[in-house]
């Protein structure tokens, strides 16, 4: 099927007079382009306008034709920028050829479908590769899918907005139908999730991977959204001031001084030093302010944005390391950005109600468990997920939005080799709430109040809680009195009796205590990097109850001041986290010992 659509596709290009092209040759000699993000094997977002657009030479007459249909425009002025619009169009299959002609110069683009497009856009984990997950060669061995297909940009982060994906920086040379070749290296939770809408739906699906390593979310967001919230333009402001007092050559030299004072410290040998840069040859976009990965706007500007004009379904939205670090990290900040960045976007596409799914970021590295609990409580990854989750829930569209916890899905390291089951559970939510598909499951449970009651906390959710494995003991859970100290806590269903006398387990209440509590007054659940936790609403492996605190004691940050100076001592902080779970462990290890004594003196003689 995909090679015959191909070919009818070249056919019908042939048929009115034009030579039809490779994905990538999308310009002519004759100065004749489109836009980077049109190449053969494009899927085109149905039931939305359709908008073709490039550039020729200025007042040039330029004729598009897509399928049956035509229209015309006629290059602007300065760059020639021209642009077409056609009517929205159904779902289709039926391969189509888009050809472009001024002048003399002809683009001819083949084998197009009408289908539905979402973009993937985040950090390292979702660039992060099919064949490097787990149970890779079961997903590449099912990739031969003609209606999927694939369009990658790689890293092209930029100081400002940019009109076009340079052909160099489209990993997948065009639009790429889907393979167990061509599948391999693209974003596994877009092609996991891809992958699923189209089987369950049917219709063309075209998943964009727009994801830069390293990326914070300042990167993503778009960079005019940043003068919307007095403290997104205090940080805004700190930027701009950087980028006017930039000096490439100062800061070229002094990268150079710092390497080779490594190196003579390393007593390399002459020949290994590093070569005095010519014009700043040694700098990359992470040395200049403005164009860094860390710095507003500017992966918005090179790799989302710049094709803002191609209508599309959805997004899924993956990241949070690097604003996880402690030397990063400002949750309520974050909080901010997350709402200005999903309304940056719906300005983008001019969809106020584009949907947005946001997986919360990985739990890697060192997993929490009740030997190391309190240690690994005090950590910043758990704030930058409720800022996302929080954030997302400001934006104030629930019925287009959704937060998708993971922090169940743990696996050591900073790329968790675990990707299926984020793509899985996202395309679960967009097959439920976006699809409206019979019978596909998606939900999730809210924390309703949380009330002392004597030595414990109850808990009321909004629907049940209990492991998916059937575990009788509920995990995760921490609790403080009035002092602020979290200790590790126990927690259990609420028994009632009904009607007829008989015990039954109310699984929406929960009751939470520690033997170190005695006046609770807080409770935090799945709080760690790489939680424990096992709460699932209706109990269904991919619905995790999102982590949670009833507390306010946030991070101990001056958010108001972005230097790194205004952080305060983490090390002191983690260290007193540290001294806590000893002491849990103390205090156990004595229990146990008068629990002993009194086992021992059971049945003796007074």
């Amino acid at each position: 099927m995909r090679v015959e659509g191909h070919i009818l596709g070249c056919a019908l290009a042939m048929a009115m007079g034009v030579m039809p092209c490779r994905a990538a040759e999308t310009e002519t000699a004759g100065g004749l382009k489109v836009h980077g993000i049109f190449a053969s094997n494009m899927v085109i977002q149905r039931d939305k306008p359709i908008k073709v657009w490039g550039w020729a030479r200025p007042g040039e007459s330029v004729s598009v034709q897509l399928g049956r249909e035509k229209a015309d425009a006629t290059a602007g002025a300065g760059k020639g920028r021209w642009e077409v619009t056609f009517p929205a169009r159904q779902a289709s299959a039926e391969p189509q050829a888009l050809v472009v002609v001024a002048g003399a110069a002809q683009v001819a683009l083949t084998n197009i479908v009408i289908g539905d497009v979402w973009v993937m856009t985040g950090q390292s984990n979702m660039a992060f590769p099919l064949e490097k997950i787990l149970d890779s060669d079961m997903e590449a061995a099912q990739a031969d899918l003609p209606l999927l297909r694939l369009f990658s940009i790689d890293p092209n982060e930029q100081g400002e907005p940019q009109d076009d994906i340079p052909a160099g920086k489209i990993a997948t040379q065009g639009w790429a139908v889907s393979t167990p070749e061509t599948a391999r290296d693209f974003s596994a939770i877009g092609y996991v999730f891809a992958s699923r809408l189209q089987r369950a739906l049917g219709i063309p699906i075209g998943v964009i991977k727009s994801a830069r390593g390293g990326a914070s979310i300042e990167a993503i967001v778009p960079s005019h959204k940043f003068d919307a919230h007095p403290l997104a333009k205090r940080y805004a402001d700190g930027i701009r001031k950087k980028v006017a007092e930039f000096d490439a050559e100062e800061t070229s030299l002094t990268i150079w001084s710092n390497q080779l004072a490594r190196a003579k410290g390393k007593k390399l040998p002459e020949d290994q030093w590093p070569k005095k840069p010519v014009k700043g040859d040694n700098l990359t976009s992470w040395n200049i302010p403005g164009r860094s990965a860390g710095d507003m706007g500017s992966v918005h500007h090179g790799m989302f944005g710049v094709f803002k004009g191609y209508n599309i379904k959805g997004v899924l939205f993956h990241q949070g390391f690097n604003n996880a670090l402690f030397s990063n990290s400002r949750p309520k900040f974050y909080r901010v950005l997350m709402k200005l960045m999903v309304e940056g976007w719906r300005e983008d596409f001019n969809d106020p109600e584009l949907p947005v799914g946001v997986i919360e970021f990985c739990a890697g590295g060192v997993a929490q468990n009740e030997e190391n609990f309190e240690a690994e409580s005090f950590a910043a990854g758990p704030y930058i997920r409720e800022a996302q989750r929080l954030g997302l829930a400001d934006a104030g569209d629930p019925k287009h939005t959704a937060f998708i916890p993971g922090y169940d899905i743990q696996i050591p390291g900073l790329h968790p080799g675990k990707k299926r089951e984020h793509g899985e559970r996202a395309a679960r939510w967009a097959l439920a709430r976006i699809y409206q598909c019979k019978g596909m499951g998606w939900d999730t449970a809210a924390l309703v109040s949380a009330q002392p009651e004597g030595d414990e906390m109850i808990l009321t959710f909004d629907t049940r809680v209990e492991p998916d494995n059937k575990d009788r003991i509920l995990r995760g859970f921490s609790i403080a009195g009035e002092d602020g100290k979290l200790y590790m806590a126990h927690a259990r269903h609420r028994t009632v009796r009904d009607s007829g006398g008989r015990l039954k387990t109310d699984q929406t209440i929960l009751h939470v205590w520690s033997p170190l509590v005695a006046k609770p007054v807080a409770v935090r659940y799945a709080w760690a990097t790489s939680p424990m936790g096992n709460l699932k609403a209706l109990g269904h492996p991919a619905f995790p109850c999102p982590s949670f605190r009833t507390d306010a004691w946030d991070l101990p940050a001056n958010e108001e001041d972005f230097s790194v100076s205004a952080l305060p001592d983490y090390r002191k902080l983690q260290a007193e986290a540290a001294e806590r779970c000893e002491f849990r462990h103390a205090e156990e290890a004595k229990r146990a010992v008068e629990i002993l004594e009194r086992v021992k003196t059971l049945g003796q003689p007074k």
